[in-house]
């Protein structure tokens, strides 16, 4: 593992996309522990793209048109459902002291649905992850696992920081109506431009 690689880890983790989006306004409408939640749910919907990367399996999403445009189309109708949800005060931002069990494991779904809707998560892995190994290295696949399980990680403390800070704002905001108005529809139109971002996404 290179300091390239983790540097490059680095930058494609902060950037802003739609699972730094969801984190910060899940811990600004519910709490640390929620931002948590949904940092894991995030990161975990990253496996499925890393694995397909690894074994392959993204090849033939890249080569096949109808793959992608399926799991595109998907993708960017649930973002607008984000957008639609937290407009209507029912999703991310959506104010409560202490989510129970259900909507707790619903915060991590969301998270990782929204990742794993991503077709271009598989694309860019396919891309992304063979430049830092050589093909020729009978441990080309242990390393390739071992460089994956370090952007997984990377990626859920990034979230979580992300998380936890829009959680230390959320009582000087959640007691003030027009600020979380401006900032639901802020998050809202977020998700509607990143749908939009995806829906003109080409292979």
């Amino acid at each position: 593992m290179t300091l390239t690689f983790l540097l490059t880890s680095l930058i494609v983790v902060i950037a802003p996309g739609t699972g730094v989006i969801y984190t910060l306004a899940t811990g600004l409408g519910k709490g640390a522990r929620a931002s948590v939640l949904a940092a894991f749910g995030c990161t975990l919907g990253i496996l499925p793209h890393m694995a397909a990367a690894i074994f392959g399996a993204a090849a033939l999403l890249h080569a096949s048109a109808l793959a992608f445009q399926t799991f595109k189309i998907v993708g960017v109708l649930y973002l607008l459902y984000m957008a639609w949800a937290t407009l209507r005060e029912t999703g991310v931002l959506d104010v409560s002291a202490s989510p129970d069990i259900r909507v707790s494991s619903g915060i991590a779904i969301k998270g990782f649905l929204i990742n794993i809707l991503n077709p271009k998560l598989s694309v860019f892995f396919l891309a992304f992850l063979p430049q830092f190994v050589d093909a020729r290295d009978p441990q080309a696949l242990p390393l390739m696992i071992e460089l994956s399980a370090a952007f997984m990680t990377m990626t859920f403390v990034v979230f979580v920081g992300y998380g936890l800070f829009a959680a230390t704002i959320r009582d000087r905001i959640a007691t003030r109506p027009r600020v979380m108005n401006w900032l639901r529809r802020t998050f809202a139109g977020a998700f509607l431009a990143l749908g939009a971002k995806l829906a003109f996404a080409e292979r």
